[in-house]
């Protein structure tokens, strides 16, 4: 008969190899901007304005011959965890009011950051309201202490993506551009100042209104994306006593 110190001896310890593998999980979310603003056109005789705090922003040129631009923004890196992959954006935007046809409707990555006030134009909003601290307006990025570099906002000349937009409706943007976009802001939040939504700015009349993130309609940023997480390290399996 074996002693115990022998029996010991030939038991083997069995142990599962540990794993460094990453488990992939794919995920979507929808986001509403964090701020939202309309460039109303310099007028000397009417001052700065803005409409920060108000239902709607417009693109394109009004009846007057005045041009308008909405610039929108979304906190990405704080929507979505760190190191993760974009795969797929979608803007979803309510068109609410209009005086022209199918026209088409740009989105450019801005390349400065802007402001949100208190601002709240009355009836349409189209003249929008005088601005008040921290406005984004057509010739300042913050009323009234810091300007664009160029009146009518900082952007890039590249069309993140573009859309025609026809009677009032939802409508949306999506391109391979947009996901680049999307990633560069969770990857580096600092460079994150949104989109101008840019419309057409050929002719008088133009100019299509959009619902801001205080309607009752906001915009709507769907990111698909895929997030890497470390998988958990197997245990190992605990020898057999004698």
């Amino acid at each position: 008969m074996r002693s115990p110190k022998i029996l010991l001896a030939l038991i083997v310890t069995i142990i599962l190899p540990c794993t460094t593998a990453n488990s992939v999980n794919a995920a979507t979310i929808s986001i509403m901007p964090s701020k939202d603003n309309t460039l109303y056109e310099f007028d000397p005789a009417e001052g700065d304005h803005s409409n920060g705090a108000g239902f709607h922003f417009f693109a394109g040129e009004n009846g007057m011959g005045e041009l308008r631009r909405g610039v929108l923004a979304f906190d990405v890196a704080g929507s979505i965890p760190p190191g993760s992959t974009i795969t797929a954006v979608t803007l979803s935007m309510n068109m609410s009011m209009t005086p022209a046809g199918a026209l088409t409707v740009e989105l450019h990555k801005l390349l400065a950051d802007w402001g949100e006030g208190t601002s709240h134009a009355p009836m349409g909003e189209g003249d929008g309201a005088p601005a008040t601290p921290n406005d984004a307006t057509w010739r300042h990025r913050f009323f009234d202490t810091i300007f664009w570099t160029t009146q009518g906002g900082d952007f890039s000349a590249m069309v993140s993506a573009s859309q025609s937009v026809g009677g009032i409706g939802q409508y949306t943007w999506s391109s391979a551009q947009m996901v680049a976009d999307v990633q560069s802001w969770l990857d580096n939040p600092a460079s994150n100042f949104g989109w101008l939504v840019l419309g057409d700015e050929s002719a008088i009349a133009t100019a299509k209104r959009f619902d801001t993130r205080e309607s009752a309609s906001p915009p709507m940023l769907t990111i698909e994306f895929i997030r890497t997480r470390p998988t958990p390290r197997a245990r190992p399996t605990p020898a057999p006593r004698p």
